[in-house]
């Protein structure tokens, strides 16, 4: 087993934070989130970022238009072009639990065809890769995704994009790890 490298932003202890650090801590605790984690342990050092950070967060991951299910298959597809393999761990554990096939995030993880048969999943899909590896998105990409699930829905499918990639950038860089215990069996870099 590897060791996996040092986390280069600790968490602060709660008893260490200045009030403004606190103040944003507690709010996040006090969050569906209910803990400090992710891209959040870092980003306190600057507590007007991280209180800005998870207002975005929230409007992207609690008043989203996407379903649950096709939103956390986007982040964990976004999660895997990364290789945020936290934000991997989290995502698609719960794009599983919100009714995606294991053998799709499975194949996703382990860079193997992924065979979508529900129409909405193969949009997201499209979609969600086309952005990441092209930067772009093709008239007809978009157009099908428009025409599937109207104007909100394709903004939202962007803005999810983009947090999430702005997210695993960050847990990158600090290397957020896994939680103690954790093996990821479907993830392969």
């Amino acid at each position: 087993m590897s060791q996996q490298p040092t986390v280069r932003i600790p968490p602060i202890p709660l008893e260490q934070m200045t009030p403004e650090q606190l103040a944003v801590a507690n709010t996040l605790i006090a969050s569906p989130r209910k803990i400090l984690s992710g891209p959040f342990n870092a980003l306190l050092r600057k507590p007007v970022l991280a209180d800005r950070v998870r207002q975005l967060g929230d409007s992207i991951r609690f008043e989203n238009s996407l379903s649950d299910q096709l939103r956390e298959f986007s982040i964990s597809i976004t999660a895997k072009y990364w290789e945020a393999k936290y934000e991997w761990y989290i995502h698609s554990n719960l794009a599983i639990d919100f009714g995606i096939n294991p053998s799709i995030i499975d194949a996703i993880g382990l860079n193997q065809e992924v065979k979508l048969t529900d129409p909405e999943q193969i949009i997201i899909y499209e979609f969600t890769n086309e952005l990441l590896n092209t930067k772009q998105v093709s008239d007809a990409t978009y157009a099908k995704a428009l025409e599937h699930f109207g104007e909100i829905t394709v903004i939202d499918l962007m803005a999810t994009i983009g947090y999430f990639g702005f997210v695993s950038v960050i847990l990158n860089t600090v290397r957020v790890p896994l939680p103690d215990g954790v093996v990821l069996k479907n993830f392969k870099t």
